[in-house]
């Protein structure tokens, strides 16, 4: 890994590009969890919004990290309840759209943001980009939500500019919106092409734990 973050290697590019793609071509999938309860605990659900990487695409069900969190909060007390609203291939627009209606229904009190690789992917406009998650972000806060922003990074063969403006946008929403910031979740996981599954572009199951890794110690002091 890079100062900068960025896998090492031409493997470790490769796979990031492969797993960009998955995230825009893999098929929907239905969100997971219950709306949020209306007892006393109502406030204490956390809402992930996010894209393939949180899906659960091409893994048993129950065993992505977003799963994996669900557990390890529902153990806590008073126990969190966790909704994963996220959708493979979704892009920033998409969840932008999505968000007003999932902070009504489920108020969250935490909510993580895990958007932005299908925009790169599909050559989007990044200020774009930018303003779809500097939306969200605002739209969770407005509700009296706490928000984590995950980022994300691309391949130097996009070119430098292009990828140091697309890890750069995530610092700056994170820094005007006032969210914590995750700088890149798949840390630890982009060079390592043992943690894909066969398609060579998704994580596998034994990447879920690292993925939680990597988010709990932004995440944890939200919960507080």
């Amino acid at each position: 890994m890079s100062a900068a973050g960025a896998p090492a290697g031409r493997s470790g590019r490769r796979n990031l590009l492969r797993l960009l793609a998955g995230c825009a071509t893999a098929a929907s999938l239905p969100v997971v969890g219950r709306a949020a309860p209306r007892g006393p605990d109502a406030g204490r659900t956390l809402l992930v919004l996010g894209d393939s990487l949180s899906a659960e695409y091409g893994l048993r069900r129950g065993s992505g990290w977003v799963e994996l969190l669900s557990r390890r909060l529902a153990a806590r007390r008073p126990p969190w309840q966790v909704v994963n609203a996220s959708i493979s291939g979704e892009t920033t627009a998409g969840g932008d759209s999505r968000i007003v209606e999932l902070l009504e229904r489920h108020r969250p009190a935490v909510v993580v943001i895990e958007l932005g690789g299908n925009d790169a992917l599909r050559g989007l406009d990044l200020s774009a980009t930018e303003a779809n998650l500097a939306d969200i972000a605002r739209a969770a806060r407005r509700s009296g939500a706490r928000v984590l922003l995950l980022g994300m990074q691309v391949p130097p063969n996009y070119g430098r500019p292009y990828a140091d403006a697309f890890a750069a946008l995530f610092r700056r929403v994170a820094e005007r919106e006032k969210t914590s910031l995750l700088p890149f979740f798949l840390d630890g996981v982009a060079e390592r092409p043992d943690l894909f599954q066969p398609d060579r572009i998704h994580p596998n199951e034994k990447a879920q734990q690292r993925l939680l890794d990597n988010v709990w110690p932004a995440l944890r002091p939200l919960l507080d």
